[in-house]
């Protein structure tokens, strides 16, 4: 053993042996139990150490390879297990502080280098020194390697976080270890000038860079996750830590105010005492002033670190004491931003936009600091400090007016916070503010308008409050004067100001609203209409005033009946005004004659803009407050006895608008008919109130109403057939070229239903094609416009097609209907001349009176009208049903003659989307004509058509499913039955099958996918819906049925025909479905179908056997072609079981079967019970298939219900072990069990009803097996979940006798080891939604079947040490919600079942109820942001439940108020640590008070003297409030309780 020893230890010490040989000597030496060194580990650490040490102080040369090998051998030594088990036996082992030094030396390098090649390693060993507390004392004992490391750290990682190269989590862990390690350190220093020269010296630069990039970084996939998600989080947690605690100690509070405030304010507080030496804020300033990062970074860096400092400094500091020394903090730190340089007159170009908008935002935040910390008191800032923040604020506003940022959403927030502030701060410059801001802003980006409607609120609520609402808009009305910013002004309001202004209108007196008014009108009549001729500047004012008048008269408050006189006398007055002084003068302008080239002129339109929209605005306002307001005189009441009789018969302006005459009018209608802009709009929203003026006379004038309809449907025919259209945001004084068209369509489809009796057939048509065009449209940029808040055509479309009104507008969804099938008939390819009798062509000719069905009955019946026009009406029917009738047949004939017509994969995809439209109307509520047609229009397609070879498979199934479900609609509807009038229905039956078994010849690639799957429900639903619809009509029945299932047998797939297997097993599987489809339709019928009507059982019995027998041959060639190994086909499964239901039912019914003895044929039985065995085989393998698994299991279902069909010596236990086998596998889940829980438990049914005892014992053993505590020890998380679902499906079975005797003598076995399973699992968070929620519903539904059958109480109570383990805190919401629910199911079920177990332990439930009280408390506290509504929604469900359970406990210990005071206790200890959500309170205090309801006066004296202060406070109130508003209404009720 000493040449061992002194052998390594020379040979390591010579300098004659190579590095390569030391280095695998040192390696045999750690590893090796052969060499033996007094304290080896230790040292072969301080030679790595040393080697490394003297390479960096440059005593040897060494080779690049060898030092990386030194490296990794250090790494591999500190990482190595044995260090660890020698460490934790308590063995002292260290390194020097010199490897701490070239750890530091080697980041550096890296740092300097710009290249992280090679640093692995070094990561790795720093690492594992600070993960090792023996080995970390080298960094802790000397604070200053540790905030080098830290430093050159930060300066690695900003490094990777600013280059393009993925980010990985190496040095983002070793990093975060860094800084947890400097943090605990930090917390135990006692020198805080110390420490706070550490923090600026070496950290405070780095430390902002580095948050600053985890903070603006774009992470990609590449990225390292953990980083993204925790790790990037937890270091900005971290450095925000380090420097509150390095910068704002509390110690170092006095330097700062020294510093800070001036002079004077000093003098009083600290007369002749020495300034402090260390001037922190300087210190600060300083190192964000210092070039520390790229001059590109260096204004962002500083943007965003100045506002953390500022939250920083006011968390530590911030006390009403010292508001004026956190507003001076302000200024400094305001300062260091570029934005501070403006004040002192530098260029505003220096600045560019990027540089603008962080500055703001920094700026923003800093302000929103200021008044969320209510640092501003305007009183005390006025009287005690000379206004010195006031001029601070006010020099900040002028210098964001004097450079207007309008592109940028800060610039409008800071300027909302300054106003909040104080108002008076822009108060000055209000007429800036509003020109800046509001009036000449471009702010027309989603993302400005939010800010800016923001602060322009913010302006209406302080005027509003303040009552000088009149300043403000008179402030507006000087600024809309001054000469225009820009040739187009935007709108003044805009759709969201609008309703912020309506909101404070109907707040403010009607007194203001009527100055502002007139200051309006006054200015129009004064300075704008005499200078308005020529002049598109003075027009452009005159729109921005009317649409200011046009707002206010819009959103204020209606005159009514209690409206005082005066106030209706001067808006009468004011109207009146408004009609004679500007609408009459604009209206005499306009009706002066143009030439062609005047009428181009931007001030004619827009001067008739304005006057449109005044004479609309005035007619509505005044229709409307001489409907509402007794009181109101209209101005034109007083000319009404001067009206011409032609005006008055013929509804002329003059009957609306008074000095307006005929001629007049005419000319202007005709100039802003030649504007498609807001004058056009107006003229047809005049003409709409002309409409209801009308209507509501006594006796309407139709002609008149026609002449209007048509008008406004002819106003905007050619601007909506150009199908150039821009969304629209409902503000009338923004319509133009592009918006007009949107504006249009919205009024006339807003006002269908006034419109639509009036207008003629051809009107109607017109309608329906723009709204199927503008569906198409819509359809096709669906994605585009979801985002869009504003109105567009496809939208309006959308909506009515949404609406519950097109129904009823029968008219229209006929002629919509018409429309849509010309539309899928265009998209069809053209027939060739010898088929012009082509379905769809026949459907879409122009020709037929489709509507005449509704019309017929709304036309009025003369006795005396000729015979002859009646017989036309009849005749007019009689030619739709006969050309429905004839393409009925040419449907049929082209079916059976096989002459589809081939689409192109675009023309699919085109009917598909006509398709998809049709599914948007309510096909159910069809007319018979129009139902029939819709039918014929499906059916032709599925019949007639067939897609080219090129066409992909799954857009083909997509239609065809989309056609059968269409198709299911119509069946649902009331005139279903109208298609018999037209078609026999085994035709129908037999064109479909025809067509989908010759389509189904290419789907051999499809089979396998979910739309093939989607594609058989859908036919299998028609096929079902239809063979009902024949049976419940009760005409040819039997005949309908027998051509069925003959054309069924006759296209039987080809059995021999081995090598076209694949090519017929979609076929196959159609018509295995057909037959499956027929045998369930005529079985289910036979067995609800009453005993008297014999006959109708004989005709469809006799019918069953041949389909039965047809199917036995089908199934068993299907069987037959499956291969051993190959799973059955999803489709076989339920032919099998409808096979079985019907040969059982046959059994039961007539006892048709040859063999007298028995009621199943011999091979039948043999089938049934192949069928069987696979599927017992498949069973378990099939946990991902949960389609599989339900048609699966509901055939088990019915052959279990008879024992005898089991093969073999085969029992039920078999059943269960499968179905246990199944739920044990790798895919099944908690939500897989949920989904076919239904099946598994009617399986169960049949399982333990048709079982014996023995059995039924057998099974028990079998689910007690898999509550063995060896299962969740050898992590078989699955067993056990497998055992506590069957013992739940178990407890939903119906039992009796020796079974009922034996589960419940397992009971007490069951809960105990639900229990222990319960202990285990919740050690482990993955298994608390798996294994501990699905215990938890079993131990509810084991409690409530238990009731009168668990009588000994201790059994019972074992569950309370289940509901005592379970978690409820740290969990995620989901997760949180389930187990909540599990207890209080638990819980509830004791209570309701078991309430004498409730009083004997009440101690354990109290417990257990009581941390859901908290639990609920703590999750439903008050938070900033709310975060997800739908899991604030599960947790007010929570505390919903906790309230009802408090009333249950209420009840049951009515006669035992022993615990009531200890209840009460428990709740205010809890609510005096959380602030709740006033949602979630209300549910709490509700509960607790019927808690107090049982305490008695002793109780209250007890728990004031017991409580602690703070909980005792709580008590008082809520037992205050309890008092004020519980206890009287329950004494109020009491009152009248007999």
């Amino acid at each position: 053993m000493a040449a061992i020893y002194s052998g390594i230890y020379l040979k390591l010490k010579s300098a004659k042996t190579s590095w390569e040989e030391k280095l695998k000597l040192a390696h045999f030496a750690w590893i090796s139990h052969q060499c033996v060194l007094p304290n080896k580990e230790q040292v072969l650490l301080d030679w790595v150490s040393h080697a490394l040490v003297s390479y960096y102080n440059k005593k040897p040369e060494l080779e690049d390879e060898v030092v990386e090998k030194l490296w990794a051998y250090l790494d591999n030594v500190i990482h190595s297990r044995r260090l660890q088990n020698l460490l934790k036996s308590g063995k002292t082992i260290g390194l020097s502080f010199s490897i701490a030094q070239v750890i530091n030396e080697r980041l550096s390098e890296a740092c300097s280098q710009k290249t992280q090649q090679n640093v692995g390693t070094v990561l790795s060993c720093s690492s594992g020194i600070l993960s090792t507390p023996s080995l970390s004392i080298i960094y802790t004992a000397k604070c200053e390697l540790l905030v080098d490391l830290l430093s050159k750290l930060s300066k690695l990682a900003c490094q990777q976080l600013a280059s393009d190269d993925a980010v990985g989590s190496q040095l983002f862990s070793v990093l975060q270890l860094t800084f947890t390690q400097y943090l605990l350190i930090q917390r135990q220093q006692t020198n805080p000038n110390r420490v706070f020269g550490q923090v600026t010296s070496h950290l405070l630069q780095p430390c902002l860079v580095l948050r600053h990039l985890l903070s603006v970084r774009s992470w990609t996939q590449a990225d390292d996750n953990h980083v993204r998600q925790h790790l990037s989080r937890e270091i900005r947690n971290q450095v925000e830590t380090l420097l509150q605690a390095g910068l704002f100690q509390p110690e170092l509070f006095s330097s700062y105010k020294e510093e800070l405030l001036p002079e004077q304010e000093l003098q009083e507080k600290k007369k002749g005492a020495l300034k402090s030496l260390l001037l922190p804020v300087n210190t600060v300033q300083t190192k964000l002033g210092s070039g520390f990062c790229e001059p590109a970074l260096h204004g962002a860096v500083v943007a965003g670190s100045v506002s953390l400092l500022y939250k920083l400094f006011l968390d530590s500091y911030c006390k009403a004491e010292n508001h004026l020394v956190c507003f001076h903090m302000l200024s400094r730190l305001f300062g260091c931003l570029r934005l501070s340089g403006l004040q002192q007159g530098v260029r505003e170009d220096t600045l560019s936009p990027a540089d603008w908008s962080t500055d703001l935002l920094a700026l923003e935040q800093l302000l929103n600091l200021v008044l969320s910390s209510d640092i501003y008191n305007v009183a005390s800032d006025r009287i005690r400090h000379k206004e010195v923040q006031f001029g601070f604020y006010r020099k900040l506003a002028q210098m964001l007016m004097r450079h207007s940022q309008a592109s940028i959403p800060a610039w409008f927030r800071c300027l909302k916070l300054l106003m909040s502030l104080n108002h008076l701060i822009v108060e000055p410059d209000l007429d800036d503010l509003v020109a800046s801001a509001w009036i000449d802003a471009r702010a027309s980006e989603p993302r400005t308008n939010k800010p800016q409607e923001a602060l322009i609120n913010t302006m209406f609520q302080t005027y509003s409050k303040l009552r000088q609402f009149p300043r403000l808009f008179e402030v507006v009305l000087t600024v809309i004067c001054w000469p225009a910013a820009d040739e187009l002004r935007l709108p003044v309001f805009s759709a969201g100001l609008t309703v912020k202004l309506r909101e404070c209108l109907l707040e403010l007196p009607p007194s203001q609203i009527l100055d502002i008014l007139c200051l309006f009108v006054e200015k129009c009549q004064t300075l704008i209409i005499p200078a308005v001729e020529g002049s598109a500047d003075m027009a452009l004012k005159l729109l921005s005033v009317s649409s200011v008048l046009h707002a206010f008269l819009f959103n204020m408050r209606s005159l009514d009946d209690v409206t005082p006189s005066p106030v209706v006398l001067r808006t009468q007055s004011l109207l009146a005004k408004m009609q004679k002084g500007v609408i009459q003068p604009l209206m005499e302008l306009l009706q002066a004659p143009r030439g062609e080239e005047e009428k181009s002129d931007l001030w004619l339109r827009k001067a008739s803009d304005s006057a449109l929209l005044l004479v609309y605005t005035w007619v509505e306002v005044d229709t409307l407050f001489g409907v509402s307001c007794s009181k109101y005189v209209s101005p034109t009441a007083e000319i009404a006895g001067a009206l011409t009789e032609p005006a008055a018969r013929h509804w002329g302006i003059s009957a609306f608008l008074p000095g307006v005459e005929e001629q007049c009018w005419e000319r202007v209608v005709e100039l802003a008919d030649s504007f498609a802009s807001t004058s056009k709009y107006c003229l047809e929203l005049l003409t709409l109130q002309k409409m209801k003026m009308i209507l509501v006379q006594t006796k309407a004038d139709l002609q008149a109403l026609q002449h209007a309809a048509a008008f406004i449907l002819e106003s905007g025919r050619s601007s909506l057939s150009r199908g150039e259209s821009e969304p629209w945001d409902g503000d009338i004084s923004a319509v133009s070229d592009l918006t007009y068209p949107t504006a249009h369509w919205h009024l006339v489809i807003s006002n269908l239903t006034i419109l639509l009796p009036y207008i003629s057939l051809k009107d109607v048509e017109y309608i329906a094609n723009v709204l199927l065009e503008t569906l198409v449209l819509a359809k096709a940029q669906e994605a585009a416009t979801d985002q869009e808040p504003s109105i567009s055509i496809g939208k309006i479309s959308l909506g009515l097609m949404h609406s519950s009104f097109l129904p009823e507008m029968k008219v229209l969804h006929c002629a919509f209907l018409t429309s849509l099938i010309n539309q899928i008939a265009r998209v069809l390819p053209t027939p060739a001349r010898d088929s012009v009798d082509l379905p769809l062509q026949l459907l879409a000719a122009g020709n037929i009176p489709w509507h005449e069905e509704i019309l017929a009955p709304c036309r009025p019946v003369d006795p005396l009208e000729e015979p002859s026009e009646n017989k036309l009406l009849k005749d007019e029917l009689s030619l739709s049903w006969k050309t429905l009738e004839k393409v009925a047949q040419c449907i049929v004939l082209l079916a059976k003659n096989d002459c589809p017509v081939i689409l192109k994969e675009s023309q699919l995809e085109s009917c598909l989307g006509l398709l998809e439209i049709a599914s948007l109307l309510k096909l159910d509520s069809l007319l018979p004509s129009d139902c029939t047609r819709c039918f014929l229009v499906l059916l032709s397609l599925l019949a007639n058509t067939r897609a080219s070879v090129s066409c992909s498979n799954l857009l083909l199934l997509k239609f065809l499913s989309t056609c059968f479900h269409l198709l299911r609609c119509l069946q649902a509807g009331r005139n279903a039955n109208s298609v018999f009038k037209v078609f026999h229905a085994s035709n129908v039956l037999e064109a479909v099958m025809t067509s989908q078994l010759t389509a189904s010849k290419n789907f051999t690639d499809v089979l396998m996918v979910p739309v093939w799957a989607q594609y058989l429900q859908e036919v299998q639903a028609f096929l079902e819906n239809f063979l009902q619809m024949i049976i419940e009509r009760r005409q040819s029945v039997r005949l309908n049925l027998e051509k069925f299932m003959s054309f069924l047998v006759s296209c039987k797939p080809d059995v021999g025909a081995a090598k076209s297997k694949d090519s017929n097993a979609a076929a196959g599987q159609l018509l295995l479905m057909a037959f499956t489809t027929l045998c369930h339709v005529v079985t289910l019928y036979l067995q609800q179908l009453p005993e008297k009507k014999l006959q109708s059982a004989d005709v469809l019995s006799a019918l069953l056997e041949p389909v039965v027998l047809q199917m036995v041959r089908t199934v068993e060639h299907g069987l037959q072609s499956n291969t051993q190994n190959q799973p059955l086909p999803v489709a076989f499964i339920p032919s099998v079981t409808t096979l079985l239901k019907a040969d059982l039912s046959h059994g039961v019914k007539k006892g048709w079967q040859k063999e007298p003895s028995g009621f199943l044929e011999q091979p039948r039985i043999k089938l049934y019970q192949k069928f069987y065995s696979q599927v017992l085989r498949e069973l378990p393998c099939a946990g991902g298939n949960l389609q599989f698994l339900q048609c699966a299991l509901q055939f088990l279902t019915v052959f279990c219900s008879v024992p005898e069909l089991y093969p073999g010596k085969e029992t039920a236990v078999m059943v269960v072990f499968a179905i246990k086998k199944l739920l044990t596998g790798r895919a099944i889940t908690t939500q897989v069990i949920q989904s076919m829980e239904t099946e598994l438990t009617e399986v169960l049914v049949q399982l333990l009803g048709n079982c014996s005892a023995e059995e039924f014992y057998t099974i028990m053993r079998l689910v007690l097996q898999g509550l063995e505590m060896k299962n969740v020890w050898q992590q078989k998380a699955k067993e056990v979940l497998s055992a506590v679902t069957l013992t739940k499906l178990l407890l939903s079975c119906p039992l009796s006798g020796d079974k009922e005797k034996a589960f419940w003598f397992a009971s007490p076995q069951i809960i105990t080891a639900l229990a222990m399973q319960t202990k285990e699992a919740c050690q482990d968070q993955s298994l608390i939604s798996t294994i501990v929620v699905p215990i938890l519903e079993t131990v509810a539904a084991l409690l409530r079947q238990g009731e009168g059958v668990l009588l000994n109480p201790h059994h019972v109570a074992l569950a309370f040490s289940i509901l005592l383990t379970v978690p409820l805190d740290h969990l995620k919401t989901e997760d949180y919600r389930s187990v909540f629910l599990g207890v209080h199911e638990v819980l509830f079920s004791i209570v309701q079942c078991h309430p004498k177990v409730l009083l004997k332990a009440a101690p354990s439930f109290l417990n257990s109820f009581h941390r859901l009280v908290v639990s609920v408390m703590h999750e439903g506290r008050q938070k900033g942001d709310r975060g997800n509504t739908d899991e604030f929604e599960d947790i007010l469900k929570c505390a919903h439940l906790v309230e009802r359970m408090y009333t249950h406990i209420a009840a049951e210990m009515e006669d035992s108020t022993v615990f009531s005071a200890f209840i009460v206790a428990q709740y205010v200890t809890e609510l005096q640590k959380v602030t709740l959500h006033p949602a979630v309170k209300n549910h709490l205090t509700e509960g607790i008070y019927h808690i107090l309801d049982l305490c008695i006066e002793r109780d209250i004296k007890f728990l004031n003297a017991s409580l602690p202060a703070g909980v005792r406070e709580v008590f008082k109130d809520l037992y205050n409030d309890y008092n004020h508003y519980h206890k009287t209404k329950k004494q109020g009720e009491e009152k009248y309780t007999a």
